[in-house]
């Protein structure tokens, strides 16, 4: 259905990061993602737009390789807000899958920027998508990525 009153394309993912500098090393050096510009905002705007009572928010875009891009956030206050349940059944919890050509080499090259992997590597076993490898990773911040390795 093509209207003008529906969603035409998804724009970015946004997560918020205890640290901006390590994320952007995570994402470019760990991911291959590039670093496209950072940002600092505050004041009403950010009330305004995300419902946050926060003075300042230090933000960095990383693009993938397809163009798809990633948007990190620092917010000058959110470690007292809580951080997100580290496990992938909590309500609300959250999970970017990302393509890569070989699994073994992106997972060590994520391990030595301190994430890890919540599990092993597995083919999915049915359906149209039989055979790629998956696997959950998780980093400092609880941010949930999916590796995905197509089938041979």
């Amino acid at each position: 259905m093509n209207s003008n009153h529906s969603v035409y394309a998804v724009d970015h993912i946004g997560f918020a990061v205890s640290s901006l500098e390590e994320a952007i090393r995570f994402w470019t050096i760990g991911l291959g993602f590039t670093l496209e510009r950072q940002s600092e905002m505050g004041g009403p705007f950010i009330l305004d737009v995300t419902g946050t009572a926060d003075p300042k928010v230090r933000t960095a875009i990383v693009k993938g390789p397809d163009g798809s891009r990633v948007e990190l956030l620092e917010y000058s206050q959110g470690a007292r807000h809580g951080v997100t349940p580290p496990t992938a059944s909590a309500i609300g919890s959250a999970h970017l899958a990302l393509s890569v050509q070989d699994m073994h080499a992106v997972l060590a090259r994520i391990e030595q920027a301190g994430w890890q992997a919540r599990g092993t590597p597995q083919p999915i076993p049915a359906g149209p998508r039989k055979g790629t490898l998956v696997v959950y990773v998780t980093g400092p911040d609880n941010i949930t990525l999916e590796l995905m390795q197509a089938a041979e």
